[in-house]
C-alpha cells in the first residue's frame, strides 16, 4: 500500500491509497470468509459454498464492499497517525472508490475534514473591555434571607381575597373560539400568584378573588407561544378558587443561623454570605473579561471551519441540555414534542454559538502554539501538590490516585491561565 494526500477546499485533506493487486486479493479472500455464512447458493449447506462458486451465483463484486472496509479499516488510522504532524482529523471521511482490478489493484480516495488554520489579524495592541463586579449590601442582605426559603410555612388564608405572593388552588378550563385546547385544563393546580408562571395577564385576574368564587377572565396568548396553534390566540379560562394560602418566612435571627447556617450571629452568617457573592462576582468578572478577549480576537480572525467540527459542537450542546432535562425528569424527545419542535429546528438554534465555540477554540490553540506558552514540569508538579494539600495528602500519595486525565487537565489549566495573563499584559483593558 502506498498513499498520497493534498489539500483540498474547505479545509479538507484529499488522501488517494493505491493497494496492490495481492492486497486486493488478500481483502477479498477475507470478505469472503467473514460473509460466506450468509450466502445460500443451491447444492450447497449455508456458508459451505466455495468462493468461485458464491462469485459465479451472485456476481463478480458480491465480496467487494467488504473487502474494501476491510483494507480501509486496517489502513486508516495508521495513516492518519502518521500525518498527525501534518494535519488533525475532526471527522469522518467521505469515501470513493477511484479504480477496482485484479491485476492493478485499488485506489480509493478519501476526503477527510481537518483543524483548519487560523489568519488572526492581531492579537496584541487591541483595546479590549474588562468586566467588574462589586457586591452590595443589598445583594448581601437578599442572599442571607434565602436560607429561610427552605423553612417557609404555608398558613391557610379564609377571611380575605388572594393577593400577589399568595399560593392558590384553582380548578381551570381553558378555551379558544369556544373550543377546549390540550393542557388547557387542570383541577386542584397551586399556582403561586405573582410568579409569573402563567401567560401575561392569567395571575393578575385571579388576584382578588375568594374561596369558593367561581369566574371567567380572557388573556392573549402571546405571538411568540411555542404551541403554533395558539399563538396570538385570545382564550377565556373558567377558574374556580378551591384555596389560599399565605407563606410565613422565619426571622432572620442569631437563634436561626445558629441551627441552620452553623454560624454564631448573623452578623458572621451575613459575612460569609458577602464572600461567597464576591467569588462568584470574582468568577462573573474573570469568564465575561476573558470572553471578551477572546472575542476582539476572533473579530480579527479568518477560519475555514469544517461543518463536523460545528455538528460535533451541536451535538455537545444537544447532549449537555438532555442531560439537565434528565436531571428534571424529562426525556428530550418529550421535551420536543411539548414545544412542537424538531430535532432539525432544535440543533439549529446552537449553531451560532457552536461556530463561535470552535472558532474561540482555534484561536486559543494557534496563539499558544505561536507564542510557545507551555506548562513547565515545575508548574505541573506545583499544581498537584496544591491538590494534594487540599485532601491532607502527600504529593507522592496523591499521585497514585490521580486519574492521567487529571495531569492533563491541569497542564491545559495552567496553559490557559498563562495565555490570559499574556493577553491581558499586551492588550489595553479598560472598564465601563
Amino acid at each position: 500500500m502506498n498513499y498520497t494526500t493534498q489539500p483540498a477546499e474547505k479545509s479538507t485533506v484529499k488522501v488517494t491509497v493505491n493497494y496492490s493487486a495481492e492486497e486486493w486479493e488478500d481483502a477479498v479472500g477475507k470478505a469472503y470468509l467473514r460473509t460466506k455464512g450468509r450466502m445460500s447458493v443451491p447444492g450447497f449447506r449455508k456458508g459451505k459454498a466455495p468462493r468461485r462458486v458464491i462469485e459465479n451465483f451472485y456476481g463478480k463484486g458480491v465480496f467487494f464492499d467488504e473487502a474494501l472496509n476491510i483494507l480501509y479499516s486496517e489502513s486508516w488510522d495508521g495513516i492518519i497517525s502518521k500525518e498527525k504532524d501534518n494535519f488533525t482529523v475532526v471527522g469522518e471521511p467521505s469515501l470513493s472508490v477511484d479504480d477496482i482490478s485484479e491485476e492493478k489493484g485499488v485506489t480509493l480516495t478519501a476526503v477527510v475534514p481537518v483543524k483548519p488554520d487560523v489568519e488572526i489579524g492581531s492579537y496584541k495592541g487591541l483595546r479590549i473591555r474588562k468586566y467588574e463586579y462589586n457586591v452590595t449590601d443589598e445583594e448581601v442582605e437578599q442572599e442571607a434571607k434565602r436560607i429561610t426559603l427552605s423553612k417557609v410555612e404555608r398558613i391557610d388564608v379564609t377571611d380575605r381575597a388572594c393577593k400577589s405572593g399568595d399560593v392558590v388552588n384553582i380548578d381551570f378550563s381553558g378555551s379558544v373560539d369556544g373550543k377546549k385546547f390540550e393542557g388547557g385544563t387542570a383541577e386542584g393546580y397551586d399556582l403561586e400568584l405573582g410568579s409569573g408562571a402563567f401567560i401575561p395577564g392569567f395571575e393578575e385576574q385571579v388576584e382578588g378573588m375568594k374561596i369558593g368564587e367561581s369566574k371567567d377572565i380572557t388573556v392573549k396568548f402571546p405571538e411568540d407561544y411555542q404551541a403554533e396553534e395558539l399563538k396570538g390566540k385570545e382564550a377565556v379560562f373558567a377558574i374556580k378558587l378551591n384555596k389560599i394560602t399565605e407563606k410565613k418566612y422565619p426571622e432572620l435571627d442569631d437563634e436561626f443561623v445558629k441551627k441552620n447556617a452553623g454560624c454564631e450571629t448573623v452578623d458572621e452568617y451575613k459575612k460569609k454570605c458577602r464572600e461567597r457573592l464576591e467569588r462568584r462576582a470574582a468568577d462573573r468578572s474573570l469568564n465575561e473579561t476573558e470572553n471578551s478577549i477572546i472575542k476582539a480576537v476572533c473579530d480579527t480572525s479568518k477560519a475555514e471551519i469544517p461543518q463536523a467540527m460545528i455538528d460535533s459542537e451541536i451535538n455537545n450542546s444537544v447532549q449537555e441540555f438532555a442531560v439537565r432535562l434528565m436531571n428534571q425528569g424529562l426525556k428530550l424527545e418529550d421535551y420536543l414534542k411539548y414545544t412542537g419542535t424538531s430535532m432539525e429546528d432544535f440543533r439549529a438554534q446552537f449553531a451560532v454559538s457552536a461556530r463561535e465555540k470552535v472558532m474561540a477554540s482555534l484561536v486559543i490553540d494557534k496563539i499558544v502554539r505561536t507564542e510557545g506558552i507551555k506548562a513547565e514540569p515545575a508548574e505541573i508538579e506545583a499544581k498537584i501538590a496544591e491538590q494534594a494539600e487540599s485532601v491532607n495528602k502527600s504529593a507522592e500519595e496523591y499521585k497514585k490516585t490521580m486519574d492521567p486525565r487529571q495531569v492533563n487537565y491541569i497542564e491545559s489549566d495552567i496553559i490557559i491561565t498563562k495565555l490570559f495573563d499574556f493577553l491581558k499584559a499586551n492588550n489595553e483593558m479598560y472598564s465601563e
